[in-house]
């Protein structure tokens, strides 16, 4: 991993579509990671946005913490989106990244999940994403994911 590119990668026991869905449907991104409510239009310039959980507003978040545009979506293959933390002005202020999910269906049955995140001209992501899971918040992609896959192949999520 660099500074600028990030690689993350997960084997899922789950069809490719189970996993698509988990990635772009708000009633799946809702049950697992920061519980963010994801909103995607899934064609080239339709919005990529992440919706607070009522914590996270009484916390002082923006409703939207996370925003994007979709660059291309390859159903239940591969998504690119573009991806901007609202968090605080700073983190705003280091503008979009770029995030590749690639869903591949390997000849066991299984799915490998790849993230790559583009984090280029964005230090404070950089660093955040590729953190370990910590009770106050945060965990980075490593924590997602690996939520993600409890969530798929277990039913329930790491702190259920």
């Amino acid at each position: 991993m660099s500074d600028t590119t990030q690689i993350f990668e997960i084997y899922i026991k789950a069809p490719p579509q189970k996993i698509w869905d988990a990635i772009t449907s708000p009633e799946w991104t809702a049950k697992y990671g920061y519980q963010a409510r994801a909103e995607y239009d899934l064609r080239p310039g339709g919005v990529a946005r992440h919706h607070a959980t009522a914590e996270m507003v009484q916390m002082g978040l923006p409703e939207v913490i996370i925003d994007g545009e979709v660059l291309e979506a390859d159903p239940p293959r591969r998504l690119v989106n573009t991806y901007r933390w609202l968090f605080s002005e700073e983190n705003k202020a280091e503008g979009f990244t770029r995030i590749t999910w690639e869903i591949t269906l390997t000849s066991a049955g299984f799915c490998k999940l790849t993230v790559t995140h583009d984090v280029a001209g964005a230090p404070l992501m950089a660093s955040a994403i590729r953190g370990d899971f910590s009770e106050q918040g945060g965990g980075g992609w490593t924590w997602i994911l690996s939520d993600l896959k409890s969530l798929l192949e277990t039913g329930a999520t790491l702190r259920a």
